[in-house]
């Protein structure tokens, strides 16, 4: 009896727990129904409005003479002076005296050259002379007719004046070579780099030293394909002459010295003839004017090989949207707001576009125009027709804004 009241228990025991399970479920209580609220993405925009943009067109390049020379001799001999100018950024003027060489040997060649064309002169003096005397013998011994070339000398009087000639081209020759031993500036300039000193002997295209000239200093400029349709630029035609056609542009130039920005202000005076090999862009030349011309306010002048960021005063574009550059997503997409708060994804063609900016016409025909509204808050993933909360243009969400404020849509019932 122990033993069957034993092995009893544990069923009565499974057999309430199972009842009492059952109770539990059959008597659960309702489950309740909620709404899920929609979500809402508050934004902020503004309302496009059409208007002017200054266009500056920006490039870089670095500071180039526009002439720069090696300096070599044209005869041979000792430096016996060097001018106190042709020293490393030393200036000169042109027609300067840079180097002199020893002329002691080109004095006397020109001495001798002098006394051989006094030796000529005496010859042909001479033959004419006896020219002169062959043709009155011929007359008075009664010969009629012309005098025989032979007769007259004339082979010898030819002969005798090109000894003249030939003298004074020798003579002219010692001139010049004389005179080639200073060497002169070929124009207004500063010194790069001086190769001889005095006692040194040199030869005949030996280098002295490398110069350049000052009275204006250019730049190359890659610009921008984009922007440059706008510049009305000087370009080279067949019947040119010269700089290219049409009006200078203005040109600032800016660079660091010394921590501080300086300006230089120049003009676009050509562009070259073919594109740049490696950006495909075509290449402006700027001019800057008298760049080591001490300036009024006592900044440092424009040196060569200064590294510059040109802007380019490229006019005014008259009606166009200008759009911030951070409301801009990837392939030049924007988001607008309709009245209704929802958002619209629009691709835009831009005029122009650079680190802050897109310049986008306005005007019939085009995806945007006057009024809509711009979403300036980056969205990682707009949906077309998604409902936001805008704030445009500081002013608080509500009707009269972007559009009255979005209805709560019924969201579908769910058990949870």
């Amino acid at each position: 009896m122990l033993r069957a009241l034993k092995g009893l228990i544990p069923l009565l025991i499974l057999s309430g727990c199972i009842a009492v399970a059952w109770w539990l479920y059959v008597n659960q209580p309702e489950m309740e129904v909620r709404q899920k609220p929609p979500t809402y993405v508050r934004v902020e925009g503004t309302v496009l409005r059409s208007a002017t943009y200054p266009l500056r067109v920006k490039a870089q390049g670095t500071v180039q003479p526009r002439t720069r020379s090696t300096l070599v001799p044209e005869v041979s001999g000792r430096v016996v002076s060097v001018s106190d100018a042709f020293r490393p950024g030393g200036f000169f003027a042109e027609g300067e005296i840079l180097l002199e060489l020893d002329r002691v040997d080109y004095e006397t060649a020109v001495t001798i050259a002098e006394a051989s064309l006094a030796q000529a002169e005496l010859v042909l003096a001479e033959e004419e002379a006896r020219a002169g005397q062959a043709a009155d013998d011929w007359k008075d011994l009664g010969r009629s007719g012309a005098v025989p070339p032979l007769v007259a000398r004339l082979p010898q009087l030819a002969k005798a004046r090109a000894d003249v000639a030939a003298a004074e081209a020798q003579t002219e020759q010692a001139r010049r070579n004389l005179e080639r031993t200073r060497i002169r500036a070929p124009y207004e300039g500063q010194v790069i780099e001086q190769v001889v000193d005095v006692g040194q002997f040199v030869g005949q295209g030996t280098t002295l030293g490398r110069i350049f000239a000052t009275d204006y200093l250019e730049v190359r400029l890659p610009l921008p394909e984009q922007e440059s349709r706008f510049l009305d630029l000087p370009h080279a035609y067949k019947d040119d002459k010269g700089e290219g056609s049409g009006e200078a542009i203005p040109v600032a130039l800016l660079a660091q010295i010394a921590g501080e920005q300086v300006i230089w202000e120049g003009e676009i005076v050509r562009v070259e003839s073919g594109l740049d090999e490696q950006t495909r862009q075509a290449v402006a030349v700027a001019r800057v004017s008298e760049p080591y011309a001490k300036r009024e306010d006592g900044r440092p002048p424009l040196l060569m090989g200064t590294f510059v960021q040109a802007e380019i005063d490229g006019g005014e574009l008259e009606n166009v949207f200008v759009i911030p550059r951070s409301a801009v997503r990837a392939g030049n997409e924007i988001i607008l707001i309709s009245e209704e708060n929802r958002l619209s994804r629009v691709t835009v063609h831009p005029l122009v576009s650079n680190a802050d900016h897109l310049v986008v016409k306005a005007g019939t025909g085009t995806a945007i125009s006057d009024g809509d509204v711009l979403c300036l808050t980056p969205i990682p993933f707009p949906a077309d027709g998604a409902r936001v909360i805008p704030t445009i243009d500081g002013r608080a969400p509500g009707k009269g804004v972007a559009g009255p404020l979005p209805d709560v849509p019924t969201a579908a019932t769910t058990r949870s």
